[in-house]
């Protein structure tokens, strides 16, 4: 995909995968036992939306920018910690910013909590460590996102949340996601994960779907939206959550967040989702 995330930042994709980390997050809070989150291909952690890669796309105002209008009840609830992360973070960094994974994580993390940020570019490595290797809780890491995700685990800690969000710059990055993630789940069986990917081909998303329910060891979902028709492989179409071990609620609370956005952030009329258990049951 070649996706360096400063052009895309804010876009559809984002306020999915952002809205349902933070729901993650919030559930692992509800025990007082410290938690460990792993983030393996980090970014730079904050984006300005007004700076030249975001304005040369503009894909944050067909996402960030539509949520300014408030949806439903119980729509909002769901959404409420998300848009508070987004809220605090522009508070402190300016009203024009958006934050990456790192941001939200650091918003959320208790003082008892770790965070661990990982990335390789050099220069991204560079600015992620400025904003948050001096946090106490938080270490960022400038290594390969695949090797750190099974050298981190499992944490001290024994709860906690791995996010892996690839660039998919490299062929069969997709499958490579599955086979990390069923890797994974052998070392550490109890932790959270959540794999990202985009969506064009949904035939071969369906091969690693099929795959992850064949073979893994843990409950797990595929939570997907749509904005564009995805019969056509040449754009991007929608992205896509693969979570093992999701926390109780998180299916429910798709099923009510997911149509919301698929209508909302619609780009030609066409807005669908996906919320389908793999797996052993839970």
């Amino acid at each position: 995909m070649n996706y360096r995330h400063a052009f895309h930042a804010g876009n559809f994709a984002d306020v999915m995968k952002h809205a349902l980390l933070v729901r993650i997050l919030v559930y692992l809070q509800r025990k007082e036992t410290p938690l460990r989150v792993v983030d393996t291909h980090a970014g730079i952690g904050l984006y300005d939306l007004a700076g030249d890669e975001a304005g040369r796309t503009g894909e944050w105002v067909e996402g960030i920018g539509r949520l300014d209008e408030a949806f439903s009840p119980d729509v909002e609830e769901i959404l409420a910690p998300y848009r508070s992360v987004v809220a605090d973070v522009r508070a402190r960094h300016g009203d024009t910013i958006y934050p990456g994974s790192p941001a939200i994580v650091r918003e959320l993390l208790r003082r008892q909590d770790r965070g661990v940020f990982v990335e390789l570019h050099p220069a991204d490595y560079a600015v992620l460590s400025e904003a948050f290797n001096e946090v106490a809780n938080l270490k960022v890491m400038h290594l390969d996102g695949w090797t750190a995700l099974h050298a981190l685990i499992p944490p001290k800690e024994k709860r906690g949340l791995v996010l892996i969000d690839p660039p998919y710059e490299k062929p069969n990055e997709l499958e490579r996601l599955g086979t990390e993630l069923l890797a994974a789940v052998n070392k550490w069986q109890t932790g959270i994960y959540a794999g990202w990917y985009p969506i064009k081909d949904a035939g071969s998303i369906d091969a690693v779907a099929a795959r992850l329910h064949a073979e893994c060891s843990r409950p797990g979902l595929r939570l997907e939206l749509y904005v564009d028709d995805p019969r056509d492989p040449s754009r991007l179409n929608g992205s896509g959550l693969f979570v093992i071990n999701p926390p109780w609620a998180l299916r429910q609370e798709a099923e009510t967040l997911l149509p919301a956005l698929a209508e909302r952030l619609s780009r030609s009329g066409y807005g669908a989702y996906r919320c389908e258990a793999f797996g052993p049951p839970a």
